[in-house]
């Protein structure tokens, strides 16, 4: 087992910045687990106005319908009003990592039966399931301390994992209950969250606190215990801690953060390709030799400034994900505004396409495509794989950062209550 650092810090009062889904194959089908017609879609969620848009999985792309994730705002504002530590909590995510607004959709993912959608809303630091018949409220699951984050689902689709930002801790929830199963600790600042494919393990990403403004290399001690923790999806005991300080440091990487952002496995789980902070490229990990073994730098764009304190929460690149058959990597490069395909064997990237603060890229329906979220201008974007090329983007709400595969009932339409 890899042996970490514990790097001690004064944390912020604000809470941190912002798993890998494999495709599915069929438009309309029974999920796992139901026997009912369902449609294969992809919900985007729109963070700063509380909405998800589902959309098709494939093809156009186009708009189905749209969903309320905060149908309860107003009594939700009540409590955090009646409690001066939620306030300031509150307060603290709009005018950090909410860039001025506030943060209603971070993640979701529906039920097996394609009945509800689960989502874990910052600002008000819970997960909720929500009704996609009446847009009601079935259950709610307050994390601890102050702001939820990044979740993922089992491969069987029962069990939720999500990230609990400010008391370093992911709490694993029954899907269709919301009763919690377990929990376990982490590094500073959870983020992102991935099930092995056979269910057993889960690895979370502590990224330490992003939302400050110590980005020099030589001030990186400041941003926290960043480190990758491998627990038992059973038991949640840990198994493994994985540091990649040391590995970057053992390249001539000293300046380069070591908190991983988001992060996918090749189809054999034999390598984990991640991104890390203020970097614009990705790194290669080969699990059972513990190292690092390819670096990929992706281009600059020349109007992106240089200085790290002008990166969004600090990911200058913010979304990776990888073709059904692994041959093809898609990265967003977030602040450098643009998308692109890159060839896994070579690392050679494709054209650069045009896109505007992307914050997510995920595999469409039919595997063929790559679909990013354009948080600058509202919409997603598909990029054939095959190509490097876009094909097609569709308009969202406001600021769209994770796009899940999903189903909804095979007749379904927006419910009145949204």
């Amino acid at each position: 087992m890899p042996v970490f650092r514990r790097r001690h810090l004064c944390s912020v009062a604000a809470a941190l910045a912002l798993t890998v889904t494999a495709p599915a194959t069929a438009a309309t089908a029974a999920a796992p687990g139901s026997s009912a017609a369902l449609r294969e879609v992809l919900f985007v969620g729109n963070n700063w106005d509380g909405t998800a848009d589902v959309i098709r999985s494939t093809g156009d792309f186009a708009k189905i319908g749209r969903i309320n994730v905060i149908p309860d705002k107003d009594e939700r504002m009540a409590a955090i009003n009646a409690d001066p530590i939620k306030w300031i909590y509150f307060m603290a995510i709009r005018n950090s990592v909410g860039e001025g607004h506030d943060q209603f959709v971070d993640d979701m993912y529906s039920t097996p039966d394609g009945k509800s959608v689960v989502v874990s809303r910052p600002s008000f630091a819970d997960v909720v399931s929500i009704d996609l018949a009446s847009g009601r409220i079935n259950w709610r699951f307050p994390v601890s301390g102050y702001r939820s984050d990044h979740m993922a689902v089992s491969p069987d689709g029962k069990r939720v994992a999500v990230s609990a930002s400010t008391s370093n801790t992911v709490h694993v929830l029954d899907i269709v209950s919301g009763k919690e199963l377990g929990k376990f600790g982490t590094g500073d600042k959870p983020h992102e969250n991935i099930f092995t494919q056979d269910g057993k393990y889960i690895y979370n990403m502590a990224i330490g606190d992003v939302n400050t403004q110590t980005d020099a290399p030589w001030l990186d001690w400041t941003k926290g215990d960043r480190r990758v923790t491998v627990v038992d999806a059973t038991t949640f005991k840990q198994v493994k801690v994985i540091d990649m300080r040391p590995q970057l440091d053992a390249l001539g990487l000293k300046d380069h953060s070591d908190a991983v952002r988001p992060a996918v496995f090749s189809p054999d789980e034999s390598k984990l390709y991640f991104q890390v902070s203020f970097f614009n490229g990705f790194f290669e990990y080969d699990i059972a030799a513990d190292k690092i073994t390819r670096t990929k730098t992706l281009p600059k764009n020349p109007a992106t400034s240089d200085d790290r304190t002008t990166f969004v929460n600090d990911s200058r690149h913010h979304g990776i994900s990888m073709s059904p058959d692994g041959r093809k990597l898609c990265v967003a490069g977030t602040m450098d505004d643009y998308a692109t395909v890159v060839d896994r064997a070579t690392l050679q990237e494709g054209p650069l396409v045009t896109a505007s603060k992307p914050y997510w890229a995920t595999v469409s329906g039919d595997g063929k495509s790559c679909v990013v979220s354009e948080s600058g201008t509202d919409q997603v974007t598909a990029i054939d794989f095959a190509t490097g090329k876009k094909f097609v983007s569709v308009p969202v709400g406001d600021h769209p950062q994770r796009v899940r595969l999903g189903h909804v009932a095979a007749d379904w339409t927006s419910p009145s209550a949204s």
